[in-house]
């Protein structure tokens, strides 16, 4: 009899593996918390090109103008960039410089809102830590607040995968697969909406490789889903996986010698999903080139 309950998992999930593949991530908004947003960067945004995560031109990467700079308590050192924040206005009492109906927005960390030491945490020191901050490239800050504003009280919140993560997906160029056990749950307030609010993105992960013969430095940019990377490999034609190590940013380096090969890529992010992109550049890839893998589902 102990031995049923296991037979019928097992029948269950050969029933369930066609569609499995077909199914998304499936993403969930986490709780509601506090912080404040101010803007930079210029009406076009143009001034938010570059950054401490390593993306360059924000235009061409895919982030376009959806891009804010983290302070110190949410950049955490460069392991949020890519990530996914919803934001939104919240007014308080005899202050109303937030647009009507709180509209919210998604934006993407491309990032770092530097501490200013010389100023007082609630009077120009708006990134000092342990204040978590916000400052949205300009056009974002004018979808949720007036411009004379300056500075916003907003409520912010990362997108958290579900478990529904788990079932594996497989299409024609890589793999995309869940974690290993499920995350534990984002504990929020029962107010909090719970529409989803993923990273998304047009096309595949891409893979920017620079550097030289012994010191290959690889940006990845255009993630989806969770956005983030936390963990990246990398396999030669003729090598096994082999870790990689995260330089700055985004940018991860491997010190093997892998010219001349085809090169697989393997990213994992903060929600513990692994996207493979099997032979991603071709064995006559040069430094300096950009390649494009399988992304995530949302």
């Amino acid at each position: 009899m102990a031995a049923m309950p296991a037979m019928l998992v097992v029948a269950l999930a050969a029933l369930l593996a066609p569609a499995a593949a077909r199914i998304p991530g499936v993403y969930t908004g986490g709780a509601w918390q506090s912080a404040h947003a101010t803007f930079y960067g210029g009406s076009d945004a143009s001034g938010t090109m570059g950054g401490a995560c390593g993306y360059g031109n924000l235009y061409s990467q895919g982030y376009g103008v959806n891009n804010a700079a983290l302070s110190t308590a949410l950049f955490n050192s460069g392991q949020s960039c890519g990530a996914c924040f919803e934001i939104k206005c919240e007014n308080q009492p005899g202050w109303r410089w937030c647009h009507p109906g709180s509209p919210s927005i998604l934006v993407t960390a491309t990032n770092f809102c530097p501490p200013n030491y010389a100023l007082p945490s609630d009077d120009g020191g708006w990134c000092n830590p342990p204040r978590p901050h916000f400052d949205l490239a300009m056009p974002m800050f004018l979808h949720i607040a007036e411009y004379r504003a300056g500075i916003v009280p907003v409520s912010y919140r990362r997108i958290d995968g579900t478990w529904a993560q788990f079932l594996e997906e497989t299409t024609a160029g890589g793999t995309a697969k869940g974690p290993e056990k499920p995350p534990k749950e984002h504990g929020g307030s029962r107010n909090s909406r719970t529409q989803e609010v993923p990273c998304r993105k047009s096309g595949g992960v891409r893979f920017t490789i620079n550097g030289f013969r012994y010191f290959n430095l690889v940006l990845i940019t255009n993630v989806a889903g969770a956005g983030d990377i936390v963990r990246a490999s990398v396999k030669g034609s003729s090598t096994g996986w082999m870790p990689m190590s995260r330089n700055w940013g985004q940018n991860w380096q491997s010190n093997a010698i892998l010219v001349g090969q085809a090169l697989s890529f393997r990213v994992t992010g903060s929600d513990r999903r692994t996207s493979t992109s099997w032979n991603a550049a071709p064995r006559n890839w040069q430094f300096g080139q950009t390649f494009e893998g399988k992304n995530f589902r949302v």
